[in-house]
């Protein structure tokens, strides 16, 4: 790498091995998994052997992976994720993503750790001293503001990851109980229930007003920063994470490839950024983000708070807009009810398979298959409820845009110049790729001139530009031979075919994982010896880590049931007051706010506002949904 330049990662998602191998296929520099157990995605586990071949791929293009292990242990569990973590390491895993302090109280590898989300990562203070006790890698809480991350970024030197792309949890990371209380499944074990999701209603506690029912007020809208990654490369973040452990092929394809076209155009502006890996990944479609799954667009509080951060009408995807109700009919058989559309957007063609959404008259997202397309003329199976005139129409599904990515749909390769060369005793081929490692093949022939140079010039370059199904394409063939030497076309492609297996052999010998962190000791936690709920110490192990830095009472964490009074279930930036013009700040001097309550099924959550934090509390305790 050169000197001076600071690498810049993108970051992808993979559910399992096929969806890593594809995302670096589409352009990752790096992207997490998780392994076997303790990933706190517990759906998406995979096999030590699968990680490992995984490695294997990724690391051909200096592309790194580095595994989830961001729950919170019990102790009979220690044992274990110890041993987990050395498979992982021999596996060739380049870091792993911690939630747990205990983990490193263990004997671990000399791997390289990064902080979860979980921990949550929204000060100066704690994003340094995780630094101080050996992580090298800190991600970011998504609720940080473009000030506050420059902060923390001024204050330390560790690499700052941020969330890019996905699905906003509502609550900090790693402060959401809501889940084990309602259901008994803990967000920090990897279990969520996803109760934010859900229908709610919002009503006043002095009067029971309801200002709001059934509608999913928990709910936000997906982060999009395609428009702020320079602000957040500025800020100090470099490496850039899109969401989606659980996602499908089609999403991973379609939005690594898109963040992969917007970094490149920032790369060729910026002179000292490098990129994190190689190869150039060519794609056999054009990326849109608003073709994959989303609840729609925000970029939550990098510019401070916003109106339109919720999506309360469904948690589900609408899809793109694509015009309105014009007009309809039906010829009174199956499969000839169609509609007509107006007001398509630009360069929007429908076809056969398109899935289409509507919000009914009841606020409910419907969605239909269309049949066959004409134009804008669309026909069902059959007519559908709730459809009038004027009535906004999206897209959910695009079967053409569908059938691009069930396909193979990006190639990657490393760009390498090779020259043919002299020899006393023949010929040699030297490789160079674009990272400057660098192989050599020889052949032992005979040299002959041949009866037609040029045609013999045309011959070499063509042959040694062949790579065929390699990870690479030429950039550049030279050929430093005092003759262009007649050379058997199979010889010729031998030592092309040796020069490459020299070539790739030198790069995975010259893979280097990342070093692990060193620990500054001893280190206080910074701004308080106690410890409550919130500080998710599940285990001995943790206890011990954090007595060692300074803490001297800690309560255990709201995993370990224990009957507890109400207790702040969720803690989130998102405001109930601010989005029914509830909020004292914006409404000015006198004005006073109505204590409010949040029913969710059959259970009832207060709410608590803390106004200087500009933090909402959804308050209740254990016996919460256990009745």
């Amino acid at each position: 790498m050169t000197p001076n330049r600071h690498p810049l990662e993108l970051l992808a998602p993979a559910k399992n091995l096929e969806s890593g191998m594809e995302a670096i296929r589409h352009g990752a520099d790096a992207l997490y998994i998780g392994g076997p157990t303790f990933g706190a995605r517990a759906a998406a586990g995979n096999s030590v052997a699968d990680i490992e071949q995984l490695c294997r791929y990724a690391h051909r293009f200096g592309a790194r992976v580095y595994v989830a292990f961001n729950t919170i242990l019990k102790d009979d569990e220690l044992a274990d994720a110890e041993r987990l973590t050395h498979q992982l390491y021999t596996a060739g895993a380049d870091a792993l993503i911690v939630q747990d302090m205990g983990l490193l109280q263990l004997d671990l590898p000399p791997i390289a750790l990064h902080a979860s989300t979980q921990t949550d990562n929204r000060t100066s203070q704690k994003v340094r001293f995780l630094e101080q006790v050996g992580f090298s890698q800190v991600v970011l809480a998504r609720e940080l503001s473009l000030e506050q991350i420059r902060e923390i970024s001024a204050s330390s030197g560790v690499a700052l990851e941020f969330f890019i792309h996905g699905a906003l949890c509502v609550s900090y990371s790693g402060q959401c109980y809501i889940s084990h209380a309602m259901t008994g499944r803990s967000a920090n074990r990897g279990e969520c229930a996803q109760i934010c999701r859900l229908p709610c209603t919002l009503e006043k506690q002095t009067d029971g007003e309801v200002l709001a029912q059934s509608s999913h007020l928990l709910s936000l809208k997906d982060m999009n920063q395609t428009h702020n990654l320079r602000e957040l490369i500025d800020a100090g973040v470099r490496s850039l994470k899109i969401e989606g452990r659980l996602k499908g092929l089609d999403y991973v394809k379609n939005i690594t490839a898109w963040y992969r076209r917007e970094l490149d155009s920032i790369l060729l502006e910026r002179p000292e950024l490098v990129r994190a890996s190689v190869g150039r990944s060519t794609f056999s479609f054009t990326p849109d983000p608003q073709k994959s799954f989303n609840r729609g667009s925000t970029d939550y509080f990098l510019h401070g708070r916003q109106p339109e951060i919720t999506s309360f009408l469904s948690p589900k995807y609408a899809g793109e807009p694509v015009g309105v109700l014009q007009d309809s009919g039906s010829q009174g058989k199956p499969g000839t009810h169609w509609l007509s559309l107006g007001q398509v957007p630009a360069g929007v063609e429908f076809h056969n398979g398109d899935g289409l959404t509507f919000y009914a008259p009841n606020r409910t997202l419907t969605g239909v298959r269309v049949n066959r397309a004409e134009g804008n003329r669309l026909y069902l199976a059959e007519p559908v409820a709730g459809l009038k005139l004027g009535m906004a129409l999206f897209r959910n599904h695009d079967q053409a845009f569908a059938a691009l990515l069930a396909k193979p749909s990006a190639e990657r390769r490393i760009g390498v110049a090779l020259t043919l060369l002299d020899t006393p005793s023949g010929v040699a081929l030297q490789l160079v790729d674009e990272a400057g490692v660098s192989a050599r093949a020889e052949l032992v022939l005979e040299k002959q001139p041949p009866k037609d140079p040029e045609r013999a010039v045309t011959t070499l370059r063509e042959q040694l530009a062949k790579l065929g199904t390699t990870d690479f394409y030429a950039t550049q063939v030279a050929l430093e031979v005092s003759e262009p030497w007649f050379i058997p076309v199979g010889m010729l492609n031998q030592l092309r075919r040796e020069g490459i297996a020299a070539l790739e052999a030198a790069r995975l010998a010259g893979y280097q994982r990342p070093a692990r962190a060193p620990i500054q000791l001893p280190v206080p936690l910074v701004g308080t010896t106690t410890l409550s709920y919130l500080g998710n110490v599940y285990n001995a192990a943790a206890a011990a880590f954090f007595t060692a830095h300074g803490v001297e009472q800690m309560a255990p964490a709201y995993e370990c049931n224990q009957e507890e009074d109400e207790v702040s279930l969720m803690i989130t930036k998102h405001c109930l007051r601010y989005s029914f013009n509830q909020c004292p700040k914006e409404q000015g001097p006198g004005f006073k706010p109505d204590s409010l309550q949040l029913t969710i099924g059959p259970d009832t959550f207060r709410l608590r506002f803390d106004c200087k934090r500009c933090e909402m509390h959804v308050l209740g305790s254990l016996k919460t949904g256990k009745r």
